[in-house]
């Protein structure tokens, strides 16, 4: 008898490959073999230039319940043996660098949120690119409720920067739970699409991405995201000079122009 992997890939398109937790019997809860899986899922697929989106969702009815509480206690890959101190911290880090990885990705993930995203679920939703998320989605920095810190593998770098500092300070300071209608009108989601719609809806913004070259696409998600972060509108712009410069040394420009005068879609130069 063999057990189902539990994250599952599949490339549904050329270029475009769907990420799916896969533990649907605990909300897709965060244990350490699933945030392995999912470090070495996204270092593979970061490697993969054929690659050029990712949509991120869930199995079964929920999107991820955050941190496995019943497998709490178990530390990362090669804490064994150590202090408490050292092994829960080498831990915390193991655990919240996924988010980081997420958010440094080459390529644009689109989160796909069709259920509960709360707790460690909701950071990693943050650290998508763009979300959408259906009717019966949820949303929650219930990290507090646990009687630690709600600002948590990221959250607190994201959230302010996608709803604003005001609306963040109340998420993280009650810990309460939103429904997606309330999660599209703060900004955090896109749309609120129908659960049999939803992956769809995500493959119409990830067709539209992998239509552009894909040094483009890296090279906005990087300077997006560096930008942000700009101590001035000068540092901004100086970034974004350099980033254009480098783009227009593949030929990618002259060659969109060349295909829009001859009326046919433009063959992007390779990574």
């Amino acid at each position: 008898m063999t057990t189902e992997p539990i994250v599952l890939t599949e490339e549904v398109e050329p270029g475009i490959v769907i990420v799916r937790m896969n533990r649907p019997d605990r909300l897709n809860a965060m244990s350490m073999e699933l945030i392995g899986e999912l470090h070495e899922t996204f270092a593979r697929l970061e490697s993969d230039r054929s690659v050029r989106a990712i949509i991120l969702t869930g199995a079964g009815r929920g999107f991820c319940s955050g941190l496995d509480l019943k497998a709490a206690g178990h530390g990362a890959p090669g804490t064994e043996g150590m202090g408490p101190i050292p092994r829960t911290f080498a831990t915390q880090e193991h655990i919240a660098s996924l988010n980081e990885r997420v958010h440094r990705l080459r390529k644009p993930v689109i989160a796909a949120v069709n259920g509960p995203a709360v707790g460690g679920g909701f950071a990693l939703a943050l650290a998508c690119d763009i979300r959408f998320a259906a009717p019966e989605a949820t949303f929650g920095a219930v990290f507090i409720t646990l009687g630690v810190s709600a600002c948590d593998m990221g959250t607190s770098y994201f959230l302010p920067r996608l709803v604003g500092a005001s609306r963040s300070a109340e998420l993280l300071l009650t810990g309460r739970v939103f429904a997606a209608d309330e999660a599209q009108t703060m900004g955090l989601t896109l749309e609120v699409v129908d659960a049999e719609s939803l992956l769809e809806r995500a493959l119409v913004t990830a067709r539209q991405i992998v239509a552009h070259s894909p040094l483009a696409v890296w090279m906005t998600k990087e300077t997006m995201w560096q930008t942000v972060d700009a101590p001035s509108l000068r540092h901004a712009m100086d970034m974004e000079n350099r980033t254009q410069v480098l783009c227009t040394a593949t030929g990618d420009m002259v060659e969109a122009t060349t295909a829009f005068r001859e009326g046919r879609p433009a063959r992007w130069s390779d990574l």
